[in-house]
This record gives C-alpha cells, structure tokens and sequence, in this order.
C-alpha cells in the first residue's frame, strides 16, 4: 500500500477561526476510510481544505505523496484527486453524456465509470436538472471515474436519497477501492452503512478527533460510537477521553 492522504495536525476554518483543530489522520491506496461525526462537527470543512478550496491554518496535508500548501485546487486535481461535493456540483442544463465529458475524458473513460453505474447508460440524453436525486448521485460519481483518480473524496452521497438508494450506492465505493487501488474519504450521515464498506473510521467532534479505530471494531461497539458523537460529555462518561482510539482501547471500552 501507498499512502494518498497523509494529514498532519491540521487546523482550519474561516475568517481566522479553527472549525477543525490539530487534526492528523490518513488513507492508504485501495482502502476506503470513513470521516463520521454530528452535524457541524466539521467534516465538510475537513474535505474542502484537503482539495484546498479552504485555507490551512496550520499543519500540513499531502496528497498523493506531496503537501499541497499553495497549490491550486485544478493542479491537486490534477494529481489524481476526485471530490465530489455535497451539492454534486452537476451542470443541469446540459445532459449527462456531456456532464461525463466535461474537462475532456475520452469516450473509454465514459465507459469505464458507466461500468459502475449502468442505470445513467439510457440517460445519456438527458440533461442532468431531470434527474431523480439518485440519478444525479450517480452522475456525479460518475464524472469523478472519468478522470480515474488515485485518491477519491465523496461527501454526503447519501442526501437527499432514500435509504433503499443509499444501500445501493455505497458499496458501489468498496469495489471501486477494490479494483482500481484508489484510496477513498466518505462522508456519511448513515454511520452504520458508512462502517458496512469502509476499512477504518475517524470520528470528530466539535472540530476535534475524539475516535479512530478498525470499522469492524466501531460496528461492534455502538456504546463507543453513540458516545463520540456526544462530544465531551459523553465520552468522559464513556472513561474515553478525547484521545485518537486504537484496536486495544476499543477491545477494553467493549469489555
């Protein structure tokens, strides 16, 4: 395995105010690593500031084997990093074949993402705005195939979609891990699917890392993750702290 996300003690934020403070976490190639948390606990901001659309406080993240402090968000993409955004960023107007086709992937690629998602094969006359929720979900993953990334961050891929839909797409994530070797960063509100396909988990709150550990482990131990996303009171109930869980301590916090 090779590294394709290494962060190291990072904060960041707006208008000089930490949302996410001192965090370091990682994603090796092929595995798919699950970024949960509540609402506002700064996961968004995490995933923006890794394809630098938001500024660094401090700390550093490299992408692909090299920091991407000062570069551009098109040349980390450039690298091999696909981010696929919580509002899917689709052009609505134009169809989905020219969605795919947008910053020129070649009539393989198309095929090669299609191959994921065959529902969007009859819709490629279609534009993008008449998509169900689903379709567009799917659409939007699909464009970010077309550039065949080493690295894949997806965040939120589950809003707005019935849970039947959601079951359906995740794994979708675990196979591409599994046959093209990218490395992938999922954000999901549906924790417990989110755990089904990933290899590890990092959970933050209120900005902070407050559980990393085994998606296995974090499945089994529902007291420890119930309490993580309580924040501090939850986890000092817990005896937990705020400190970053391995293997070990989540074997003890079950027993």
């Amino acid at each position: 395995m090779s590294r394709v996300l290494d962060v190291s003690n990072m904060s960041t934020g707006y208008n000089g105010v930490a949302v996410v403070r001192d965090l370091t976490m990682h994603v090796e190639s092929g595995e798919v690593v699950a970024l949960l948390g509540p609402n506002g606990a700064g996961k968004t901001t995490t995933l923006l500031t890794i394809s630098q659309l938001n500024e660094v406080m401090s700390g550093d993240i490299e992408v692909l084997g090299e920091s991407v402090l000062g570069h551009r968000p098109h040349k980390i993409a450039r690298r091999g990093l696909s981010h696929v955004p919580e509002d899917r960023s689709l052009f609505f107007q134009l169809t989905v074949a020219e969605n795919l086709r947008l910053g020129g992937a070649s009539g393989t690629a198309v095929k090669r993402a299609l191959e994921y998602f065959p529902a969007l094969e009859p819709l490629m006359g279609r534009r993008a705005g008449l998509l169900s929720g689903g379709e567009q979900q799917m659409l939007a993953m699909g464009r970010a195939l077309t550039v065949q990334p080493k690295f894949l961050m997806v965040d939120e891929m589950s809003l707005g979609l019935a849970p039947i839909i959601v079951e359906r797409l995740l794994p979708v994530l675990r196979r591409i891990a599994d046959d093209t070797g990218a490395g992938v960063l999922l954000v999901e509100q549906h924790v417990h699917l989110a755990l089904e396909v990933a290899d590890r988990a990092y959970v933050l709150s209120h900005g902070e890392l407050v559980v990393e550990g085994s998606a296995a482990d974090l499945a089994q131990n529902r007291h420890l993750l119930e309490s993580s996303y309580l924040g501090d009171a939850g986890l000092d109930e817990a005896g937990l702290g705020k400190a970053g869980l391995g293997d070990a301590d989540l074997d003890d916090a079950a027993s």
